[in-house]
Order: C-alpha cells, then structure tokens, then sequence
C-alpha cells in the first residue's frame, strides 16, 4: 500500500530518499528549514548534483506525490512515518553531533500534543547516529507525551554519492532496527518494491542497526587506507599497486572496491563516521585499533603526496603555478567535505604556490570557500596554461583521455602528479612525461632520492 512519508531534512539522504519514496507511489512531505532551498525545490531545482535525481525531482513533483515545506507541522499532521535525515557533525572530540536530532524530536512531540494527534507515529531515524540514540529519542517522547504509541526506528543509509538514486532504488540491502512485528511489517511493505530483484531486508535490533552503519563505512575505509599503507612499501621496491589491485581483488573473499590507491577518502561520510565510531568506542573501553589506524593512514597520504611535489621542485614551491583537475571528494558528485583536493589547496597556499584549479561540477561550492586566493579554469586545457606541473586529485572520467601532446606543448613542465593512478606507465614513459603516482614507479623522475 501506498503509505503518507515526512522526511525531515532535504540533505542527500532526505532528498534522495524523499525522491525515491514518491517514485514507488507515497505521498512524500519533505521538510527543511532554509526557505531558499525549499523554493529552489518547489520548482524542481535540486541543490545538489546527483546524476537521475533532476528528472525524478521534476516527474514526482508534477504528478504530486513530493512536497516540499519549511513547516514541520505539515509532515507531522498528515504523515504516520517519519524520518530523520538531520545532520550529524563530528564534534571536536569525534562522537557525532546529536541537537538536530533530538531537538526534532522534540518539535515533533510538540506538535503531536499541540494537536491533539494520534500518538501512533514511526519515527525512523535514517541519519547516521551512534548506539543509543534511538533510546534518547524514545525517551523524549515518553517525557513529553506519557502513554503515547509511538515507535522509534533504526534504517540507517547507504547512499553512495554519485550513485545514490541508483543505490535508492535498487539498495543492496535494507536494514531496518526495530522489536515490533507490526513496525516490521509495516516498514517490509514500504520497501518492498526497493528489492524486488530479491535483495534481502534485514531486521534486527536498534543497536546493532544503529551500529552496523558505522562498521560498514569503517570497514571501507578500511580497505581504502590498507592500499594506500601498502602503495609506500610498493613505490620502495618497485611493485605496481595497481596490479597487486587486481591481483587480490579477484579474491572474492576481498573483492574488487575500495582497493583503489590514491590520495585518501573524503566526503561527508567516511571521515566523520570513522572518528564516531572510535570515540564511541574509546568510551566503552573497547578501542578499535584497526579504525584508528586508518584514520592515521588517510591523513598521512595526502602529505605524502604533498611532499613528493614539494621534493620535486626541490622544497621550494613559492609563486609555482599549479594546475588541479578535480575538486569534489570524488567524482559524480558536487559535494567538497574533507575533499582531499582541499587539503591540497591548503597546502600549496601554506608554501605560497598558485593554483588554477578546474571541476566538472564543485567550482561554484569550491569558490565560497577560497573566495580569490585560487584562480578558476574555464576547462582542462584553460588549467593548465603557464603551468608548472598538472595535478590530480579527482577521477573525473573527463580526466582519463586527454591530448596529451595538446597537454605537453600547454603544460610550462611536462610534469604530472596523478594522485588517482588514470594514466598507463609506459605510455607517460613514451610521451615524456615526468610522471608521479601512488604506489608505482615514477617516469622519467627528476626527483634523487
């Protein structure tokens, strides 16, 4: 059956998810406090890049089952589950930032005792939240509202930006927290038509939910920081990362994703979900030793990239002019948090250095940040112009095949610092490029060690 849905939060999980729920036939009220983006959305804008999300945005707005609102009330009133896709920041210490959380629930309490509601609502936390949260939303709900029905929910996401209408529609698996066979039932019926191909919905407790989310992401970033500890030993005794790549990844065991050396994850989930999981559990005394480790790996990979530049150019890069394809975390995607690229910048401005950069979607995101301290490229090749060597810090496909000879007569050095791995060795040792990777060996390197 076709169920009424409030999303609170209009963030990549909230409007994916909102998206997608309208798209299987429910009545979908998403809610977000900022009257500009609930506008933008109103005419079917998206404010962020998402491949798919536009047409189905424009699709379920005309055919009226999406609504957008920065009046809680209305998804309060008219809907029996809602879910929770509020922001979690890492606060300084690591553990995740709860206020929005809690104080939704503490507005959608107010408004069902305001209103005189039935108080036989789900509320289903879809935010990333640590162990426990579920209990502090229960109990402000029986603090405010003694007696009530209502029940809390663990259905943590996993959204892969880039792919996250894909992985919406066509999620892997469901997980979903919860003790109530009725709230089971309920909640099969809504994805049902999510995992028709036979992709199973797995049921559990809320903790381990709640947990599950955070050892997913963990797990693979993980895997992530494995290759790029082991890329420094292979750049030392001559082995290729990228065939050791293919050469465990068709272990089906170890699998082919997330063993791509580079210059470290980012974005808005890897990073904070791993310093969450190791300050929840440093609290219990039950320190995960593996997590932090690659956590020290991810953060000394972009320096070690930094100081292969910084060596080349014989420690001394002040009014160097550096030209940066790729600016989002990854590509597919707008989103900049914890972008490597970022770190990069950040860098080179540290040591006086130019930078043009160029991204296929994040320029305007990237400009907010910078402002005026970095230049802005019209397109790869508009980049590279007086450069003093090219760098990569993001794979966009746009990346991977571009006139070399066009880019070794632009370029001022025919130096390339790749920190994606996009480019064939021998055809860089062909061209004559000065050419740096991760974990492989250099061409035609200047650099003595």
């Amino acid at each position: 059956m076709a169920y009424n849905v409030g999303v609170i939060g209009t963030g990549y999980v909230g409007l994916v998810s909102g998206t997608c729920f309208a798209e299987t036939g429910n009545d979908v009220y998403c809610v977000d406090i900022v009257d500009e983006k609930v506008e933008m959305l109103k005419k079917g804008i998206a404010p962020i890049f998402e491949p798919g999300l536009d047409r189905y945005l424009k699709k379920n707005l005309e055919e009226g089952r999406l609504r957008f609102t920065t009046n809680l009330e209305d998804a309060v009133v008219n809907c029996r589950l809602i879910f929770l896709c509020l922001p979690t920041p890492p606060n300084e210490d690591g553990s995740a930032d709860l206020q929005h959380v809690l104080k939704c629930a503490e507005d959608i309490a107010g408004i069902i005792l305001k209103k005189k509601l039935d108080k036989d609502k789900i509320i289903i936390n879809k935010s990333t939240v640590p162990v426990d949260t579920a209990d502090k939303v229960r109990e402000i709900f029986d603090r405010m509202i003694p007696g009530n029905k209502i029940e809390v929910v663990s259905n943590p996401e996993f959204l892969r930006e880039g792919f996250a209408v894909e992985d919406a529609l066509k999620p892997e698996r469901v997980v979903i927290g919860t003790t109530s066979k009725h709230v089971e039932e309920i909640m099969r019926d809504l994805y049902e038509p999510f995992v028709r191909s036979g992709n199973p919905i797995l049921v559990m407790d809320i903790k381990s939910a709640e947990v599950t989310k955070y050892a997913a992401n963990s797990f693979l970033a993980a895997k992530i920081s494995f290759m790029n500890d082991l890329s420094e030993y292979c750049e030392k005794v001559g082995a290729d990362i990228e065939n050791i790549r293919i050469g465990i990844g068709s272990d089906s065991r170890i699998g082919k994703r997330f063993l791509f050396a580079g210059i470290g994850y980012g974005g808005s989930c890897f990073p904070k979900d791993v310093k969450a999981l190791i300050h929840s559990t440093d609290s219990e005394g039950t320190s995960m030793r593996i997590v932090k480790a690659a956590q020290e790996v991810n953060e000394n990979q972009i320096r070690r990239f930094f100081n292969l530049i910084l060596k080349r150019f014989d420690g001394n890069i002040k009014d160097k002019q550096f030209a940066l394809w790729g600016l989002a975390f990854k590509p597919n995607t707008d989103d900049i948090r914890e972008a490597p690229a970022f770190k990069l910048i950040d860098m080179f401005l540290e040591h006086a250095a130019k930078v043009r950069a160029y991204d296929s979607e994040a320029m305007s995101n990237t400009k907010q940040v910078y402002g005026d301290r970095i230049s802005y490229a019209t397109g790869i090749y508009d980049c590279i112009e007086n450069a003093d060597a090219l760098v990569i810090a993001t794979e966009w496909n746009l990346f991977r095949k571009p006139d070399f000879g066009k880019l070794k007569t632009i370029l001022k050095n025919p130096v390339i610092f790749d920190g994606r791995n996009l480019y064939n060795l021998d055809e860089m040792a062909k061209l004559g490029f000065e050419y740096y990777c991760i974990g492989r060996k250099r061409i035609n390197s200047n650099i003595k060690d």
